[in-house]
């Protein structure tokens, strides 16, 4: 007896494996669409906050490389040389003093906010599409990425509901400072860490509190143990990365925690007496395995090569200006342009928040109920708001002569290294969490609070709404560097001097060395260094003789008088910077000028692609 069809499981071996296989994905594809329908909601609200972050950067998405952010041009350029820096630990050729700039004595890496951890991740995308696209993409998930970290917070550890939960993380991750210090400052914006810091921070004093009556299963009360644990080795892998990503954003997000920490205590000391001791401990477990980690970097930082023990950066002068704080950000919708006069820079509109959203938010404050937290966040941010004022108040522009409380602090380790008016952005996350907390109330209402404190926080929000990010072209890189003609006159990990060379208030020629995924190091540049008084932090360092003569000859035009005591400068120079090749595009200002000068000090010139090169 004979049939066609299979009398065996492994007659048709084939078709079994694809009925088994469609058996097992089956399952996979119907979990993974339920996953989907599950958190469809906080989906939503990703994709509207990437929507966002991708309208308000959409200037420079045409061609990255070929656009630039308007008001901030020199730090674009230097945070895209950062991520062609730190993009070549993927090829293994990273440390934390870079010779890639500051010719022959280099940068030290962790004195600088050069975002290492960012460089690192999105390495791929540097050295496949370039560090202008990474940095366009960093700067719009910087503020899509935090908007939903903390809508995740309010939502999932303060049980708020969606859309007051919405509407706090929108405002942490769009207000005014977060938009203004997205113009270049992506150390400043890359606060996605800060929620989870906070989560993991609560979840310690959690782990640490036994409760009232609480047991530990044993039939005596304590901590629980493991959860403690767990908390502290998280949070010290937060810390950890976010120090390699912003110190500065750590140490304001600690300074909140602290103050907020403090103030709690005051009026819960039932909940303090209990978890106190196993949050002490949880902490000192964080900051031991933290250190292992950043003990060597951290020291570097401060007393390594190149290293710094200071800030650099005036107190008094970036001090928050009083008035500002009920005036509109003019990069928000109903912002003014006059209003710019009130801060120092178009990167620090940190504490234009608007009147209407003050007086929403101490509405909120006393309508909003969970007095504890309440208490904390109003104290929190009187601190931080009066931190930011600086050693001196000022109002209108004006110094007043009256103290401010920054002047308690000044001077300290570390303190010195953020700036006054930056306290402000603890401000964000602070008013949020009371708007959130008030909007949640009044959804869970019947009355007329149930529309009207939605309403009002909505109106209240509107005029700070965030405009597109100004951008503007900049010139193509030189074919010289774009077209890999740089290796015919400088081997890789050479020193090419470019004329004239890069300073803080010009870096433009740091470009060639981002476009060349920092192949070759440069003389002098824009960066902190040791080269203030006393060695002290300062920006840049020292112009040799023959930079500073070509950097004139770029400024005026005029050729000097070359003798014999210039060109054995120029040789001495060229010796000090490692020099394997000078070079000068077309594109230089007064090119003929500076081609003359440069013939007289090393002699007739390489024409190579379309740039004049000279091997010294």
């Amino acid at each position: 007896m004979s049939s066609a069809a299979p009398t065996a499981p492994d007659a048709a071996p084939e078709q079994a494996f694809r009925l088994a296989d469609q058996v097992n994905r089956r399952p996979r594809a119907t979990r993974l669409l339920a996953a989907v329908r599950r958190h469809r909601a906080d989906l939503l609200a990703a994709l509207i906050f990437a929507a966002l972050a991708g309208w308000l950067t959409h200037g420079l998405w045409p061609d990255p490389g070929a656009r630039t952010l308007a008001l901030n041009p020199e730090d674009q350029t230097l945070y895209e040389w950062f991520l062609a820096v730190d993009a070549r630990a993927l090829l293994g050729d990273f440390d934390l003093l870079t010779d890639r700039l500051n010719a022959p004595d280099g940068v030290n890496l962790m004195a600088n906010t050069t975002v290492i951890a960012l460089g690192v991740i999105f390495a791929p995308v540097t050295l496949l599409l370039g560090a202008p696209v990474t940095f366009a993409l960093i700067a719009a998930a910087n503020l899509a990425g935090t908007a939903l970290a903390w809508y995740l917070l309010f939502h999932r550890t303060l049980r708020a509901r969606r859309l007051a939960a919405a509407l706090g993380g929108g405002l942490c991750g769009f207000g005014p400072g977060m938009v203004s210090q997205t113009n270049s400052h992506l150390h400043m914006t890359a606060q996605w860490l800060v929620p989870v810091i906070v989560w993991l921070v609560v979840r310690l004093l959690r782990a640490a509190d036994p409760g009232p009556g609480s047991a530990d299963g044993t039939g005596t009360t304590g901590p629980d143990r493991r959860r403690l644990f767990t908390s502290a080795a998280g949070l010290a892998g937060a810390v950890t990365a976010q120090v390699f990503i912003g110190e500065e954003v750590l140490f304001l997000a600690a300074i909140t925690l602290l103050v907020m920490s403090i103030s709690y205590a005051m009026v819960d000391r039932d909940l303090a007496r209990r978890a106190l001791p196993g949050f002490a401990a949880g902490l000192a477990i964080t900051a031991g395995l933290a250190l292992l980690v950043l003990g060597y970097p951290l020291w570097f930082q401060f007393a390594g090569p190149q290293g710094v023990a200071d800030g650099m950066f005036t107190p008094a002068y970036f001090s928050a200006d009083l008035s500002s704080w009920w005036t509109l950000s003019p990069l928000s919708v109903a912002g003014s342009d006059e209003s710019a006069r009130l801060t120092t820079g178009p990167a620090e509109y940190n504490t234009f928040l608007g009147w209407p959203l003050l007086l929403v938010a101490a509405a909120c404050a006393i309508w909003a109920g969970r007095r504890r937290l309440v208490f904390a966040c109003v104290v929190a941010g009187l601190v931080m708001g009066a931190l930011s004022l600086g050693p001196e108040v000022v109002f209108g522009g004006t110094r007043t002569a009256i103290p401010g409380p920054y002047a308690l602090i000044a001077g300290l380790p570390v303190v010195d290294g953020a700036l006054p008016m930056r306290f402000a952005l603890a401000l964000l996350p602070i008013v949020a969490t009371l708007l959130v907390l008030a909007v949640d109330r009044a959804l869970g209402s019947s009355g007329r609070a149930r529309r009207l404190v939605p309403l009002a926080v909505g109106v209240a929000l509107l005029p700070i709404f965030p405009a597109p990010l100004p951008t503007a072209g900049r010139p193509a890189v030189p074919t010289f560097i774009s077209g890999g003609h740089w290796r015919q006159c400088v081997p890789p990990g050479g020193v090419l001097v470019p004329v004239p060379l890069p300073t803080p208030k010009e870096p433009w020629p740091m470009r060639w060395a981002t476009a060349a995924d920092a192949g070759f190091g440069l003389p002098e540049g824009f960066f902190i260094g040791p080269y203030g008084r006393r060695g002290t932090a300062a920006m840049g360092t020292f112009k040799q003789p023959t930079s500073a003569l070509l950097a004139d000859v770029a400024r005026r035009g005029d050729q000097p008088a070359i003798g014999d005591e210039q060109r054995r400068q120029a040789a001495r120079d060229a010796d000090f910077w490692g020099a394997s090749c000078v070079a000068l595009t077309d594109d230089a200002p007064h090119a003929e000028s500076l081609r003359a000068t440069l013939e007289q000090l090393y002699g007739p010139p390489t024409r190579i692609a379309d740039a004049w090169t000279w091997r010294v």
